[in-house]
C-alpha cells in the first residue's frame, strides 16, 4: 500500500502540472529596457519556479547583462552587495496601462546570495519568510489591474523606488520604481508574473509575452519571452500596449 501510495504521487507531480489547459498570453510592454537574461522563464518550464502558488505559474526573472558591464560571477563570496551588480537601481516599466492596487517598497535590500553556502541560507530564510506571508516574497512589488481584470505585478523592487501610489492611473511604458534585492530574491533582478486576481494567496497566474523584443543576436523584433539563459533585448518606447498572443506555445 505505501509503494503505492509513492507510485501515486510521483504520478500526479509530473501529469498535473500538465493538465491545466494553457491560455493565450497577454502581449504586454517589457517592464525593462537594454539587454536582460531570461532566468526561471516559463518557455523552458511550466510551472516556471516550480511551484503554482502566489501566481507565479508563468512568472519570469530577468537579470541585466549589458555590454561591458559583467555582473559578478555565483561562486565567490557567501554575500556580495546589491550595488555590484548591474541590475540594481535600473529603471522599471509598468507592463500594462490601468490603475495602481498595490505599491508596496518599506521593504530593505538585502545583500546577494552569491555561492552555494549563501543559496542554502537563502532557502532557510525563505521558508521564514513565508510565515509573514507572500509580502515577504516577492518583496517590493507594485500591482497594475487592467480593465479586462489582469493583475501586472513586478517585483523584487528597489526600497523606496516606487514612483507610484495606489489608485494613480498609469499606461504601460511608465517607469513605477527600479531593480532592486527585496524579498526572497538571491541577486538583483525583476520578476514580472500576470495574475486573475489581486490577492497573491489565491491567484492564478496568466501567460504573457513581451512585446517587440529581440532574441540573442537576431534582429527581428518578436513578441516573446526568453527562454532560461537566452537575453532579450528592449529599446521599445512607452506606449501602450494590448491585445494577445494566440500562438504562445509554452515550454518546448
Amino acid at each position: 500500500m505505501a509503494v503505492l501510495v509513492v507510485v501515486m504521487c510521483v504520478l500526479l507531480s509530473v501529469l498535473v502540472p500538465r493538465w491545466p489547459a494553457t491560455p493565450p498570453g497577454q502581449v504586454v510592454h517589457p517592464p525593462v529596457q537594454g539587454r536582460w537574461l531570461g532566468m526561471n522563464s516559463p518557455v523552458s518550464k511550466v510551472p516556471s519556479h516550480g511551484v503554482r502558488v502566489y501566481g507565479q505559474t508563468y512568472a519570469i526573472d530577468l537579470v541585466h547583462d549589458p555590454d561591458g558591464t559583467p555582473r559578478p560571477t555565483f561562486g565567490g563570496p557567501i554575500v556580495r552587495a546589491a550595488h555590484e551588480y548591474p541590475a540594481f537601481g535600473q529603471p522599471v516599466f509598468a507592463m500594462v496601462t490601468g490603475t495602481v492596487v498595490r505599491a508596496s517598497d518599506w521593504r530593505r535590500d538585502h545583500r546577494a546570495r552569491s555561492n552555494w553556502f549563501g543559496l542554502i541560507y537563502l532557502m532557510v530564510e525563505g521558508a521564514v519568510r513565508e510565515i509573514g506571508g507572500p509580502g515577504f516574497i516577492v518583496g517590493n512589488h507594485v500591482t497594475i489591474r487592467t480593465d479586462d481584470s489582469v493583475y501586472a505585478t513586478i517585483a523584487h523592487l528597489q526600497r523606496r523606488s516606487i514612483t507610484v501610489q495606489v489608485g494613480d492611473r498609469v499606461t504601460a511604458g511608465t517607469r513605477i520604481g527600479a531593480c532592486g534585492n527585496s524579498g526572497n530574491s538571491s541577486e538583483p533582478h525583476v520578476h514580472a508574473q500576470l495574475m486573475d486576481r489581486m490577492a497573491l494567496w489565491t491567484a492564478q497566474g496568466v501567460p504573457m509575452v513581451f512585446a517587440d523584443i529581440t532574441l540573442d543576436t537576431n534582429p527581428e523584433k518578436v513578441d516573446a519571452l526568453p527562454k532560461n539563459e537566452q537575453r532579450m533585448t528592449s529599446s521599445i518606447v512607452p506606449q501602450q500596449i494590448g491585445g494577445h498572443c494566440d500562438d504562445w506555445i509554452g515550454p518546448e
